[in-house]
């Protein structure tokens, strides 16, 4: 784990900063900015009372990050975002009558399980990075807190279990319709289309070394297909050619079909 402390700045969410803080086996701090911080560890995890916030230390730091549903691009997206046409939409093979039942192996922070979660898809999530399950399960939280008729309902269909997929998966019966997966990836750091926000929590998070082995995991659970989402121009997992892709301009779904989709599915 990269250096990181845990920061409470706010009485009422201690306990949940103490067993993050004993989970990353971490140090807990209290009421203190990140000015306080600088000379130390790169990442604080800050509880204050509007969520958990990864930020990244030191002068000139981008601004935090945090797992966001009610406000902001995930939202935006949810209203405008092309529905049923997007890519991902595609991929995973929902229509009309067509509401797959997914794994989202690699949940980081719920972005993609919440546009599948969106289109009417129950999705269930793992994330084995205990900060980023902590950031995604507050997001889910607070989002569920503050949301309207039909964002609950979007909220609901989700879940979440922390750990590691390769494990969980050899666990579970073949009970979910698709695995979906979006293993990190190394980043080009100057990449413009990466913002500054997110290139540390990549930093944090680091490359999916095992995502080859993660795959084989997917196939033998998945029903109906496992779908990767890859870099345009990035390796195929496990040097195994997918069934068809879906290509973009800067990324690609790849499709493993293992059987067709009945009429209806929901």
């Amino acid at each position: 784990m990269t250096d990181i402390v845990v920061v409470c700045n706010t009485a009422s969410r201690r306990m949940p900063a103490s067993r993050l803080a004993a989970a990353l086996e971490a140090e807990l701090l209290f009421d203190l900015g990140l000015e306080d911080i600088r000379e130390g560890p790169e990442f604080a995890l800050v509880f204050d009372d509007t969520g958990l916030s990864l930020q990244q230390t030191g002068r000139k730091a981008p601004g935090p990050v945090r797992a966001e549903f009610v406000t902001g691009a995930v939202n935006h997206r949810r209203k405008f975002g092309g529905g049923k046409g997007q890519a991902i939409a595609k991929a995973v093979g929902i229509a009309a009558r067509v509401k797959p039942y997914v794994l989202d192996a690699t949940a980081g922070l719920g972005r993609d399980a919440f546009v599948l979660a969106t289109l009417g898809c129950q999705v269930h999530m793992h994330e084995r990075n205990p900060a980023v399950h902590a950031l995604l399960s507050d997001g889910l939280a607070r989002a569920a807190e503050q949301a309207d008729s039909e964002l609950a309902e979007i909220i609901a269909r989700l879940s979440l279990d922390y750990g590691d997929s390769s494990s969980l998966l050899t666990e579970r019966s073949n009970g979910f319709d698709v695995v979906y997966l979006d293993p990190m990836f190394p980043e080009r750091q100057k990449s413009a289309a990466v913002k500054k926000e997110m290139r540390a929590f990549h930093s944090l998070v680091g490359a999916d070394e095992d995502a080859d082995g993660l795959l084989q995991a997917a196939l033998e659970v998945a029903r109906y297909r496992v779908v990767v989402k890859r870099p345009r121009n990035a390796p195929d997992l496990a040097e195994r050619a997918p069934s068809y892709r879906l290509e973009g301009k800067s990324g690609r779904f790849d499709i493993y079909a293992l059987q067709k989709f009945p009429d209806s599915l929901n």
